[in-house]
């Protein structure tokens, strides 16, 4: 058995696959919030799973011995080769070696890797199981959250490139006049195309921002139109990057923003869709038909944190039947997605 974390700033994620790939149970817990307590909240949602009862059924004890190896997803910048996390602001930890800190609490192997980078493969594992997409060997996860950054599967592997910065597109400057980011650069993607974008321009009460935005916008604001327009032409943006850049076959939105479902999508295709009138080149690139939402309630950053833990020579098939638990279904646009972290 395999177990995938996902620790998201308010909470976490966790799901048990078998050897036969099918998640065979899954829950979620309240992040702790320090470096200690994230290691805390590790332990206990490896000891919670084993308490369940597709758990309890499959393993031989409520030990870890059962555990083949452990994958842990987490925010911040990641060694994935060593395990050590830096700068997870929202966690409160400026450096921690997790793996070695959950190896010796637990007696079993753990790898960890960034939570985008994690759902990117938890993705890719539902989606090469869709016969819709049985022929796409690359793809890229587009994660809409407080910021913007996406994961890239490319051949059936995650490439992080030669500095770990692959896929951080929400820092590519495209208006030299723009807000500035956090990264201390004007004008990036993540300045319109991101929670923290929604919550700059919309000022509310609300709760969940970006549903106020878009409600309001169908409501005939002309202000909240105007926000709502320059943050779906962001995300389209992000879109057509990804497919300039690495021409991957799909890519699939996932994150808090992305339970926007719909109505998102939709304006998202028709951004691609003007841009393919006013440019033969673009409409070559069916941009519109590569985009799609993750399906709702599908764990990817947990799933994708399991096979980040899986060693591939000793384990060489992918989870399969990925959709068992989570009640989704392993087919091409959904209406809505998850978020991969808390």
């Amino acid at each position: 058995m395999r177990i995938g974390i996902d620790i998201g700033g308010t909470k976490t994620d966790a799901v048990a696959i078998d050897d036969g790939g099918v998640i065979v149970d899954r829950l979620r817990l309240a992040t702790g919030f320090g470096a200690a307590e994230v290691v805390n909240t590790a332990v206990a949602a490896v000891t919670q799973l084993l308490a369940l009862p597709g758990v309890a059924g499959t393993a031989s004890d409520d030990s870890t011995s059962s555990i083949a190896s452990i994958g842990i997803g987490i925010p911040g910048t990641v060694d994935s080769a060593t395990g050590h996390v830096s700068h997870a602001v929202n966690l409160g930890l400026d450096e921690l070696d997790l793996g070695d800190a959950l190896e010796r609490r637990l007696g079993v192997r753990v790898r960890v890797e960034n939570d985008v980078k994690a759902a990117a493969l938890g993705a890719y594992s539902l989606l090469e199981h869709t016969p819709a997409h049985a022929a796409a060997h690359t793809m890229a996860y587009l994660n809409l959250g407080t910021g913007l950054a996406a994961g890239l599967v490319l051949g059936g592997e995650l490439w992080r490139g030669s500095w770990g910065a692959a896929g951080e597109i929400g820092h590519i400057p495209i208006d030299p006049a723009g807000a500035l980011c956090p990264c201390g650069q004007r004008g990036c993607l993540e300045t319109v195309a991101s929670g923290s974008a929604i919550a700059r321009q919309w000022s509310t009460d609300d709760q969940r921002p970006a549903q106020s935005l878009f409600a309001a916008a169908d409501a005939g604001d002309l202000y909240a139109v105007d926000v709502r327009q320059r943050f779906i032409e962001g995300i389209a943006s992000a879109v057509r990057v990804l497919v300039l850049t690495v021409d991957v076959d799909v890519v699939v939105i996932g994150g808090g923003l992305s339970n926007l479902g719909t109505p998102l999508l939709d304006a998202v295709h028709g951004v691609l869709a003007g841009w393919a009138l006013a440019s033969p080149f673009i409409a070559s690139l069916d941009l519109g038909r590569r985009v799609e939402l993750l399906p709702e309630g599908f764990p990817a950053a947990a799933v994708g944190a399991a096979l980040v833990g899986i060693d591939p020579a000793t384990s060489p098939t992918p989870p399969h039947r990925l959709g068992d638990v989570c009640g989704c279904e392993a087919s091409a646009g959904a209406n809505s997605a998850d978020s991969t972290s808390g």
